[in-house]
This record gives C-alpha cells, structure tokens and sequence, in this order.
C-alpha cells in the first residue's frame, strides 16, 4: 500500500495506431509497481493525435500546452496516422511538445536484454550497453531556413543547423555527469564531424574539452560520426555514454535500437532535467497492426520503467527493467510482431508476474 506521500501526476497520450495498445499494458505495469513500492500515480488522459487531428482540425491546443506544463511525467505511446499528411503531427506535437517544455536532452538507453537476438555477430548483452544523449532542441530540427523559387529549376532550400552555447554546453554537462554516475567504465565519447563541419563542430569540442576539466573521474572520448557507426556495428563494447548533435543522434540512435534486438524493446525519453519530461517506445504507431492484440509493448514497459527512474523511484524503475529482462529470457521466443509466442496482453501480464518473481540476478 501507499504511504500516502509520494504521489505522481503523470499525463498520458497514448496517440495513434497501436500507442493505446501499448499503453495500456505499460498502465498494466505501473499500477502493480507502485503498489509494491509504495506510491500513488494520478492519471491525466489525452487524445492528442491523428484521430483527433481528423475531427476536429486540433493538433496541440494552447490549454492542453498549458497542463503538460504542470505534470510530473508525460507518458507517450505512438504518434503517426497514415491519413495524415508527413510533418503535421510531428512538428505540431512530438516537436512542439519538446520546444515548448524545453526537453533538451534525448536519452536512449541501448541495451541487449538476455535472450534477444542481435543482428550481430557472436556479441552478448555485457557487450551491447551504452546510452546515447542527443540534444533535442537545437540543430537542424531547429526549422531555421526556407526555400526560394520552389517548384522552379533554380530553387534553393536551405536548412540552418542552428548550435548555441548554452544548448551545446547543458547537453554535455548532462552527458559527463550520466557518465559519471553510471557505475561502467565513466566514459564519454562526443560523436561530431569536426574536420569538415569546422564552426558548429569546433563549439561542441570546445565545450566538450572545457566541461571535461570539470569531471576528471571521466575519460574523454571522440569519434567522427561516420566512424561511431562502423564502431557500433563491429565493437559495440567499445563505448559507455556518447553525446551527439539533434542530427547525428536522430540516426544513431535508431542504429542502436537494432543492434539491441529492435524497435519492439527500444525505449527513450526526452528530458528537461529542471521540468517536466516524455517517456516513448522509439518505434512509430505501425497503424496495420492496430487492434490485432500482437504488437510488443515491452518497448513501452521500458519506458515506463525510465519514467519512473526519472522521478526518483529508481528502485520501481529497476524492478520493471529486471521483469522485463526474465520475460526475454524466459517467455518471449521474438520481439517481432506475431513471433512472441503471447499476445500484446500477455506479454503485459508475463511483466506483471516479472515484478515479483523475476527479481533474482
């Protein structure tokens, strides 16, 4: 039962396509969870969303902007509806969402759980561990530039890839401080491209090399981006914490969700450390699978798990993290759709029964 003094707000969106199927099973989780640890969850529900979008012509109403500013949590299951034109819902929800709340940090654990195949070859879940932090507010997503004469043969479309000090430096403090709390090898690899993008890039090194001075527990790394991917393919045990630019890490990270086993166990959250933060499965709202009960919500269940870390109740956060690793290692034949050997349902309650009886190792 509840001590009746820690008490969460937390607003859900399940979104699109399978995102309330998915959600579903992670609102399965949270509710045995904190019965076990002891705390209460208050939940807010919104439509926000294609099918809202649709009817109404609404993507994120100033008022609900408003009351996602006041919540502990946002927890997100899918945007995307394939009757709805590219860009809409991602610039007028996901993207605004993450501008207005300041969530300037994407934090993307890769994690090879036990029992999960991995694309490549002979490598085990001690060799695949890392956590990437993308900046998420600035960049190239930072919708700076414009077309000229479009539709002509003399257009010109540019897009600014915008880097500002305060936004550089906050994502690599962010970076060295993970790194050096992370208990692994404390260290931190900055991925840029600084032999040919030689202003934005000579910021984020300078930063880099600065903020290093102020951790010295960490050991500093770099990477060119286009070695980091050859590297994460053939030595993933190579890296601890990477830091990115929006651009780099958007790529990166997906990169990352295959080599762990895929987007059914990939989970993200988009971080403002000084306010309030969004928690996802990466994948998208795989509209041709809604309804049919056999899309995996573990990737949701993880991000469960990352939300409830993130407010402070790390020993609930790791409880959901060590179900879930029993139910790949034991329950669960494929994170592919339809190859699980459960339903969507039944891989939830397989969780459930993980929060007490796959607590050991």
């Amino acid at each position: 039962m509840s001590d009746g003094n820690r008490r969460y707000k937390i607003a859900v969106v399940p979104g699109d396509g399978t995102g309330p199927e998915v959600v579903r099973e992670g609102l399965k989780v949270l509710e045995a969870v904190s019965e076990i640890a002891g705390f209460d969850v208050d939940l807010v529900h919104y439509d926000l969303g294609g099918a809202r979008y649709l009817k109404t012509g609404e993507t994120l109403p100033g008022s609900v902007l408003e009351e996602l500013k006041t919540v502990d949590a946002i927890y997100l299951g899918a945007i995307g509806h394939p009757e709805v034109k590219p860009g809409i819902l991602e610039r007028e929800v996901l993207l605004k969402i993450r501008f207005e709340l300041d969530q300037y940090i994407n934090l993307r654990p890769v994690k090879l759980f036990p029992g999960v195949a991995t694309p490549l070859k002979d490598k085990t879940p001690e060799q695949i561990d890392f956590t990437v932090i993308r900046e998420n507010t600035e960049g190239l997503y930072g919708g700076g530039g414009g077309i000229f004469k479009k539709g002509t043969p003399d257009e010109v479309a540019m897009q600014m890839d915008v880097n500002t000090r305060k936004g550089v430096e906050r994502c690599i403090r962010f970076a060295y401080d993970l790194a050096n709390r992370r208990g692994r090898e404390k260290k931190l690899t900055l991925c840029a491209k600084t032999n040919v993008l030689t202003y934005a890039h000579d910021l984020w090194l300078r930063a880099f090399e600065e903020v290093g001075r102020e951790f010295p527990e960490v050991k500093p790394d770099y990477s060119h981006i286009d070695a980091l991917v050859m590297w994460m393919v053939k030595s993933p045990e190579f890296f601890d914490v990477i830091v990115t630019n929006n651009m780099f890490g958007d790529i990166i990270t997906d990169l990352g969700a295959m080599i762990q086993g895929g987007m059914g166990i990939a989970a993200g959250g988009n971080l403002n450390p000084e306010g309030v933060s969004m928690f996802e499965p990466i994948g998208g709202s795989a509209p041709k699978y809604t309804g049919q009960n056999v899309i995996n919500p573990l990737a949701a269940i993880c991000a469960l798990g990352m939300m409830l870390s993130h407010l402070k109740e790390e020993g609930a956060g790791e409880r959901v993290e060590r179900a879930v690793r029993w139910v790949t290692a034991h329950h669960v034949k494929s994170l592919a759709v339809g190859k699980m050997g459960h339903s969507t349902c039944e891989v939830g309650d397989l969780v459930v029964r993980g929060l007490t009886e796959g607590q050991e190792g």
